[in-house]
């Protein structure tokens, strides 16, 4: 499945990408509805990665202008107080989008998008809280597919029909998951398996710098772009989009350092970024970074 990916991301300012032929936005940071315009009508599903304001300050807007009967429907990390308040107050200031659904989600928990496409919520440690605590997020996107099991392939369809009107399809088949994106909201890299054996990962990389580690609150972790593209050599992915680069950095600085870097690491894959201050509409027709 192709994906048509566009996305706004600097560090502090805000965050968001947009998923056009699923209906999904990661994240809802300032400029998102002035952006897609029109096409913010295909959102039907929101995902909000944690409670900072350059990640959901664009949704009271999104929502106002995009809010019918079941629609949108928000989602949000388990223990985000701030989520709750938000839709008290937008139901109050504007009654018509109180068909709008919001929901929390905890670690692992599954919502059905479309026929047998999931998101299923990822803890991360951006926000750092006891493991029993869930205030930041990514998500994965999954599919699913029924696939005949291998010892029945060979069979002539008269005898696959024949076992399936006596035992049922199911018997004869397997369910096949293929995790098509994901999303790594803000975090540091610290368990690099939340994010293997995806098609598309879109990860985080505020700092290019070795020894810059934060940047706002001290509480809340990030990315450097070196730990993320080793950790992208490390595991089973196809194609890594970078984004959240701090705005202390200009396009030289970081397409520099990602050319560098993904030589220095043998880096095999396409990576392509979002620049800060800048959308970035179908980024995966764009060239890759790297040249591959």
């Amino acid at each position: 499945m192709r994906l048509t990916i566009t996305g706004y991301s600097t560090a502090l300012f805000a965050t968001w990408y947009f998923i056009e032929e699923l209906g999904l936005l990661f994240d809802a940071g300032d400029g998102v509805t002035a952006s897609l315009l029109q096409k913010a009508r295909k959102i039907d599903n929101v995902f909000i990665s944690h409670a900072d304001r350059d990640h959901l300050t664009g949704l009271l807007q999104f929502n106002q202008l995009n809010a019918r009967p079941g629609y949108p429907r928000i989602y949000y990390p388990l223990h985000c107080g701030s989520f709750p308040a938000i839709e008290a107050f937008s139901k109050k200031f504007d009654p018509h989008v109180s068909g709008t659904q919001w929901a929390a989600l905890a670690d692992k928990q599954r919502i059905a998008i479309k026929d047998n496409l999931y998101v299923e919520a990822i803890r991360n440690n951006h926000v750092q809280t006891t493991p029993d605590i869930m205030k930041s997020c990514g998500y994965r996107v999954v599919e699913q597919k029924s696939k005949l099991k291998a010892e029945y392939l060979t069979l002539p369809q008269e005898e696959l029909k024949a076992l399936i009107q006596e035992n049922g399809k199911e018997s004869l088949t397997t369910t096949v998951e293929t995790i098509l994106l994901t999303y790594s909201g803000d975090t540091p890299v610290d368990d690099p398996q939340r994010w293997n054996n995806t098609k598309i990962l879109i990860h985080e990389a505020t700092f290019i710098g070795s020894a810059e580690m934060k940047e706002g609150n001290d509480r809340n972790l990030h990315s450097r772009l070196e730990e993320v593209l080793w950790m992208a050599g490390q595991l089973q992915i196809e194609k890594l989009i970078l984004g959240h680069f701090s705005s202390r950095y200009d396009q030289m600085a970081i397409d520099d350092s990602i050319k560098r870097l993904c030589h220095d690491l043998k880096i095999r894959i396409p990576v392509y970024r979002v620049l800060p201050g800048q959308v970035h509409r179908d980024i995966l027709s764009q060239p890759s970074i790297n040249g591959i």
